[in-house]
């Protein structure tokens, strides 16, 4: 999801070149292959967008999948950009990297201030891994690696997948289902009470851009090369509740919303503090009730199990 907005919004530059390969092409977790790739083709910059993500269920079942793939991908991008005298990279996080009790909205100065939330805490490790691999090498070897932590992502291309799906595209997917099935209720999974926020992924794809393009002396006079990522969110939330009743609204179903409290909620809230990039100059675009109603019509035509059919 994350990699093809970028591409979207690289595709706009003039004069760039974008360098693609497939995981078929390309296995990021084989040192040698991420190696050759990145000494052969001459590139300049990198974006890492790359990782094994999933929601609470996903990481529940998987939480070594999630740590030693995730760890073991960042380690050989970064390391081996370094490798081939690549001076400009982009590491993509997440907004989990935060205490489960970190005071709202989580500034960047919140990292390693407490526990994580148990529910995703082996991807949040190896994030913050990155995040702490992109700072040593700007220390040690002058690298101008840089983070954004994005809030919670939805969009093209996200995942629909009811078993390691994130909250919004399985609401819209749950909704979508229930009104073919006319069913008279629609299931939730926990209570309903925590607050998220939701990025369209074009306007990450934007921030990350707009970060990259900004000069190197303007960009760490505005971080702390110990705590040198920015947050990339909207600077609002809403509640899970309110969530589901519009993705059931979008979708056309008018049945009863059911929350199932005997599931886990995860972190109670997650609001990210946009002080940092707002005054770097980049603007949110897109509103959440136009992407929730844009990534429904785009699962209603890409996404292969779902048909009206």
């Amino acid at each position: 999801m994350v990699g093809s907005a970028l591409v979207r919004r690289l595709g706009r530059e003039e004069g760039v070149s974008i360098v693609i390969r497939s995981r078929a092409e390309v296995d990021l977790m084989r040192q040698d292959q991420v190696e050759q790739f990145l000494g052969d083709e001459h590139i300049d910059q990198v974006y890492l967008a790359a990782a094994k993500v999933g929601g609470i269920e996903a990481n529940h079942r998987f939480p070594a999948d999630f740590i030693y793939q995730n760890l073991l991908m960042t380690c050989n991008v970064i390391h081996g950009a370094h490798e081939a005298g690549i001076d400009r990279l982009l590491f993509l996080g997440s907004s989990c990297i935060y205490p489960r009790d970190a005071a709202q909205p989580m500034r960047e100065e919140a990292l390693l201030t407490g526990p994580l939330e148990l529910t995703n805490e082996p991807y949040a490790v190896a994030k913050i891994a990155g995040i702490k691999l992109c700072e040593s090498f700007q220390r040690q070897h002058g690298r101008d690696y840089r983070s954004v932590m994005p809030t919670n992502l939805y969009g093209p291309n996200d995942n629909f997948d009811l078993q390691t799906s994130h909250v919004l595209p399985a609401l819209l997917r749950k909704a979508h289902q229930a009104r073919l099935d006319e069913a008279s209720a629609m299931d939730v999974w926990g209570s309903g009470s925590p607050r998220r926020e939701f990025l369209h992924v074009d306007d990450l794809a934007d921030a990350c851009v707009h970060v990259m393009h900004m000069g190197r002396e303007d960009y760490w006079s505005a971080v702390d090369e110990r705590c040198s990522h920015v947050n990339v969110g909207v600077g609002e939330d809403i509640s899970i509740r309110t969530l589901a009743g519009m993705c059931a609204e979008v979708a056309g179903f008018r049945g009863e919303l059911r929350f199932d409290a005997s599931k886990p909620d995860g972190t109670p809230r997650k609001l990210l503090d946009v002080g940092r990039l707002t005054p770097l100059g980049w603007e949110l675009r897109i509103a959440l009730q136009k992407g929730v109603r844009d990534t429904y019509d785009w699962m209603k035509t890409h996404w292969q199990v779902i048909s009206d059919a």
